[in-house]
C-alpha cells in the first residue's frame, strides 16, 4: 500500500477487515456470472461441490495475488470464490480435511496432515486456491490494492480477467490460518511428513464457528 506521498507502507491487519477491501462490490455475483456467460471469466475445470477445511500455524507466501473467480460443478452449479495465487509458499503444521456423508453409516472425515516437524514445512510453488472463507492474522509487504486483475504478476502465472478488481503483494504472511476452499492447484506440492487418516463424526481441522 502507498501513502499520499507515494511511499510504500507495510501493514498488519485482521483478515475480516481486510476482506472488505479484497472482495468489494465490484466483483459481486451478478457481474462475475455475466463475465462467465460472455467468456470474460475463465473456468478451467469442474469442482466436486464439496469444500475442504485447511489450517496451518503459519503460511509464508513470497509473491501473492488475489482476484475474483467462478468455479463450476459438473452439473453447472456455479460458485463465486476468491482466487489466491502464491508464487512460493511454506506452511507450518498443515491440516486438510474433507467430510463426506456415507448413507447408512454417518459422516466420515478424511484428514491429510504434513509439515508438523520444526524446520520441515510443507512447500508449494505456483499455488492457486479458490476459497469461500479465510481467517487469520495477515501481514502484507508492498501491497497494491485495486490492480486490474489481468495485470497481476507477483503471484506467479495465475491472474484474473480484464476489468475485475485485483491486488498483489511481494509477500503475505498469515498466522493461525483457517480457510474453506473449493479447489487447490500447485505446480509442485511437497508434503513433508505426510499422514492420512479417517475419523467418524469429526469437526475437521477446525469447528465451523472458527470462521464467521
Amino acid at each position: 500500500m502507498k501513502d499520499s506521498q507515494g511511499k510504500l507502507v507495510l501493514g498488519r491487519t485482521k483478515w475480516r477487515r481486510f476482506a472488505a477491501v479484497v472482495i468489494p462490490a465490484t466483483i459481486a455475483v451478478s457481474g462475475l456470472m455475466a463475465g462467465v456467460a460472455n467468456g470474460a471469466v475463465s473456468v478451467t475445470f469442474h469442482v466436486s461441490g464439496q469444500t475442504a477445511k485447511i489450517s496451518a500455524d503459519k503460511l509464508d507466501g513470497k509473491g501473492f495475488a488475489q482476484y475474483g473467480g467462478v468455479l463450476f460443478e459438473k452439473n453447472g452449479t456455479p460458485h463465486v470464490v476468491a482466487m489466491s495465487a502464491i508464487k512460493d509458499a511454506t506452511l507450518d503444521n498443515l491440516c486438510q480435511s474433507v467430510t463426506t456423508p456415507i448413507p447408512g453409516l454417518g459422516n466420515f472425515t478424511l484428514y491429510i496432515r504434513a509439515g508438523r516437524a520444526e524446520g520441515a514445512p510443507v512447500k508449494a510453488s505456483n499455488l492457486l486456491i479458490g476459497m469461500d472463507k479465510l481467517g487469520g492474522d495477515a501481514t502484507f509487504t508492498n501491497i497494491d490494492i485495486g490492480v486490474d486483475a489481468s495485470e497481476l504478476s507477483k503471484g506467479g502465472p495465475h491472474h484474473g480477467d480484464a476489468g475485475l478488481f485485483g491486488q498483489e503483494a511481494d509477500r503475505a504472511v498469515i498466522t493461525d490460518l483457517k480457510q474453506i476452499a473449493r479447489s487447490t492447484q500447485a505446480g509442485t506440492f511437497a508434503l513433508t511428513g505426510l499422514s492420512l487418516s479417517i475419523a467418524q463424526d469429526s469437526t475437521g481441522c477446525f469447528p465451523n464457528s472458527a470462521i464467521n
